[in-house]
């Protein structure tokens, strides 16, 4: 069996992978796929790393945490998403972003040290991601909340450099949040480990949430009369469609933060750009690309 950890990162999913997943159950279940429900894991998880310390969990302990997490009594694939499994909203940022994730990430992979893992992670423009977090934690001001962090140090590559150091040879798979809507069913199949040619009931998630409905109903119908005959074709069909039928609000991120300026914005957000294409070609890591 494999145990497959979605990392998150915060304002990046929203519970969104576990739903459309869920939709599927019949179909992942037909593949050896277990998803469980985020109760039956999450603080039975977070509860045994404090209880371990740093150290690994034994035969037994790992047994009786798979009987409360799984529902199926076999599956070779276990998919767990938590988007606080690299930190919790108030410690993601101190001068780097989720300065402990390697730690956490360890941490968890040590209740079962005898069960291959996998870790998928989508990534976000810090131009966005910083004010979103800022918001999640109200109590603190803004100074506060920057405290000695260099905004323009920032690097989501040295984030997985950290994750990597401590889970050596662990495969990361990693896509950027702005590009989903065009990936979505790519980052589906990829968690799960499915073939290209399997129908899933969540391809249309997030397309859902970013297009007036006439407009994907328009899409829905065009490409069951006119199926793309790649992964690529489909891109296109999409975005085309965005481009007609999406709503503005959706897809336009307000940035509100004290003292920043569309100057602050706009390197931020090419500090990113150039992040990314780093990232996709740091060696162990997977990236999904448009």
């Amino acid at each position: 069996m494999r145990i497959v950890y979605h990392l998150g990162a915060h304002f990046t999913d929203e519970e969104r992978l576990l739903k459309s997943l869920l939709k599927d159950r019949d179909i992942l279940t037909q593949h050896a796929v277990s998803v469980p429900g985020p109760k039956r894991y999450r603080h039975l998880l977070r509860d045994t790393v404090k209880e371990l310390k740093g150290g690994q969990a034994d035969r037994d302990t790992q047994a009786l945490i798979l009987d409360k997490i799984m529902e199926e009594a076999l599956a070779d694939r276990l998919i767990l998403s938590w988007d606080s499994f690299l930190s919790l909203p108030p410690w993601v940022l101190d001068k780097k972003l989720y300065p402990v994730a390697g730690e956490r990430v360890q941490a968890f992979n040590q209740i079962f040290p005898e069960i291959e893992a996998e870790f998928f992670l989508a990534i976000r423009n810090p131009a966005t991601f910083l004010p979103m977090l800022l918001q999640r934690i109200e109590d603190k001001t803004y100074d506060d909340f920057i405290g000695a962090t260099d905004l323009f140090t920032l690097r989501w590559s040295e984030t997985l450099e950290r994750i990597m150091k401590l889970s050596p040879g662990v495969p990361l798979t990693v896509w950027c949040d702005e590009d989903t809507p065009l990936i979505w069913p790519e980052v589906l199949r990829a968690v799960a480990d499915l073939p290209e040619d399997v129908a899933l009931r969540g391809d249309d998630d997030l397309l859902a949430t970013l297009m007036a409905p006439e407009g994907l109903t328009r899409l829905q119908g065009y490409l069951a009369n006119h199926p793309p005959g790649s992964v690529a074709q489909r891109r296109k069909i999409v975005t085309a469609f965005l481009e007609k039928f999406a709503l503005p609000e959706r897809l336009e991120a307000e940035v509100e933060m004290p003292g920043w300026t569309q100057e602050v914005v706009d390197a931020l957000s090419q500090l990113y750009a150039q992040d990314v294409a780093r990232i996709a070609q740091m060696p162990g890591v997977r990236f999904i690309a448009p």
